[in-house]
């Protein structure tokens, strides 16, 4: 496995060698930040990514080709947050972005960056390339909240994409404003978003 990146250059934050907090490394980072917001009333988001068919990708090539494939993305989203910004993995695997003193709208600014920066990605397996394709969900901490429950308002944004029902869906901008479900744009959701499907062309 390989991976086909035309943005790929040498810095202080490369891909390679790249890792991902651990889940336990990762919660424990988000319970800080968390206690930083509420002593500081700063921002914070999470965004949640999920690589589609990966796992279809995955019996063909082994396990391998998972973690190798989180490491290279790892590195590729170092590249382009800000130094105080990590990436880990949740407990149930995917990949996750924790940015302190993002709000929903500076979150979603960094979410769709990382989106059109995963784009240019193609995976390269048994001399074939494959667009990496990724669905995100993203949240902004709200006062009350509890590191689960902020990675839980991410995940219930992402099942929005991908058209799956949440079990607790998160305060929607309708609910909040009055206005009719859908009439709210992207940027204006306070609370969690869902983004759109992103395919490498």
């Amino acid at each position: 496995m390989a991976a086909s990146d035309p943005h790929q250059h040498p810095d202080h934050r490369s891909t390679g060698g790249a890792v991902a907090l651990t889940p336990t490394a990762l919660a424990e980072r988000v319970r800080e930040e968390i206690a930083r917001a509420e002593r500081h009333g700063a921002g914070l988001s999470c965004l949640l990514l999920v690589f589609d068919e990966l796992d279809q990708i995955v019996p063909e090539h082994g396990g391998e080709l998972r973690e190798q494939m989180i490491e290279y993305v790892t590195g590729a989203l170092l590249r382009e947050l800000r130094c105080f910004d990590r990436v880990g993995l949740t407990a149930d695997g995917d990949l996750a972005l924790l940015l302190p003193g993002a709000d929903s709208p500076r979150g979603e600014i960094v979410a769709r960056r990382a989106l059109e920066r995963l784009r240019t990605i193609k995976v390269e397996s048994a001399g074939r390339r494959l667009p990496l394709q990724v669905s995100m969900g993203l949240a902004a901490w709200r006062e009350g909240w509890t590191a689960d429950e902020l990675v839980a308002q991410a995940r219930a944004a992402l099942r929005s994409v991908n058209g799956d029902p949440a079990p607790n869906p998160p305060v929607t901008p309708a609910e909040e404003h009055g206005t009719a479900p859908g009439e709210a744009p992207l940027e204006q959701r306070p609370s969690s978003a869902a983004l759109e499907r992103s395919s490498g062309q």
